[in-house]
C-alpha cells in the first residue's frame, strides 16, 4: 500500500518509495509496478500525476483525479509556481548556502515528441541549496584518508530534467548513490557501510495553490527507510527541518 499524504476530492498526494517508477517507460520495459497503477488500484480509480519524481528519488508525488484538475495543477508546475524542497546527502562540504544558476542541456524521456522545432540548446535553470549538516568519516573512500559528507536542503526554481543532480555534480558535490551522475566509489562505500542501496534525494516538501479552492496546500513527507537509517548514522536527525515534524 502507497502511503497517502493527502486527500480530497480533487487531487491526491503520496510519499513515493525510492525504486518505484512513477509509471510505465520504454527504458524500464521488464518492470511491472508504476505508482499511476498502484494508486489506481488502490483508490480504485483513475488518476494522473502531475508532475514527476525520478525512480530513484522518494518523497512527496502528487496526482490529480480528473483531467481538469491535473491541467490545472500541472500549469503552476510550469509556471515555476510550486515551491519544492528537498534534502539530499552529497559528496562533500559545500558552502553554507549559494545559488546554482547553470543551464543545463534538454535531456528527453522515451515519452517525449521531438519536433522539427525542438531544440536542445541549454535551458536556463537555478537551483538554491542550504547546508543542514556535515560528518568527516575515518575512510579512505577516495585519495583523501578520510571522506567528509553533507547533508543539504535544495530548492529548484526551475523544473529541469534531472536538474539537482546534475547541479550537484557540476558544483563537484554529487548526490550519494547517483549511479549516473555520482562517484562510484562514495556510492558503493554507502552500499557496504550502511547497506544504503537507493540515491539520497527526497522531495521533503511541495507548496502550491489548490487549484480549485484556492487556498495553499503544503504537502510533507519525512524521509523514512535507508534515508532515515542513514540519518540516524551519521547523527543527522537534529539537523532536519522543523517543519517536517517527527520521523
Amino acid at each position: 500500500m502507497l502511503t497517502i499524504l493527502h486527500q480530497d476530492d480533487h487531487l491526491v498526494a503520496i510519499h513515493k518509495p525510492a525504486g518505484l517508477l512513477v509509471h510505465r517507460s520504454e527504458l524500464d520495459r521488464h518492470e511491472t509496478r508504476f505508482a499511476v497503477q498502484l494508486l489506481r488500484d488502490q483508490l480504485g480509480r483513475h488518476v494522473h500525476p502531475v508532475h514527476r519524481l525520478d525512480r530513484g528519488t522518494s518523497g512527496v508525488l502528487l496526482f490529480a483525479l480528473d483531467k481538469e484538475t491535473a491541467r490545472l495543477a500541472g500549469a503552476q508546475f510550469e509556471r515555476q509556481a510550486v515551491d519544492k524542497t528537498y534534502l539530499a546527502v552529497v559528496r562533500g562540504h559545500p558552502q553554507e548556502a549559494g545559488r546554482i544558476d547553470h543551464a543545463l542541456s534538454r535531456r528527453r524521456d522515451d515519452a517525449e515528441w521531438v519536433g522539427d522545432d525542438a531544440s536542445d540548446a541549454p535551458q536556463a535553470a537555478v537551483t538554491d541549496y542550504r547546508r543542514l549538516a556535515t560528518c568527516e568519516l575515518p575512510h579512505a573512500v577516495d585519495r583523501y584518508p578520510t571522506s567528509r559528507y553533507a547533508l543539504v536542503a535544495l530548492t529548484p526554481h526551475t523544473g529541469r530534467r534531472h536538474q539537482l543532480r546534475r547541479h550537484l555534480k557540476h558544483i563537484a558535490h554529487p548526490i550519494v548513490g547517483d549511479a549516473t551522475f555520482g562517484k562510484g566509489r562514495h556510492n558503493r562505500f554507502f552500499q557496504q557501510q550502511f547497506d544504503c542501496h537507493r540515491m539520497l534525494l527526497h522531495c521533503a516538501r511541495l507548496q502550491l495553490v489548490h487549484p480549485h479552492l484556492g487556498t495553499p496546500l503544503r504537502l510533507v513527507a519525512a524521509p523514512d527507510g535507508t534515508f532515515a537509517a542513514v540519518l540516524d548514522a551519521l547523527h543527522w536527525r537534529a539537523a532536519l527541518p522543523d517543519w517536517l515534524g517527527p520521523i
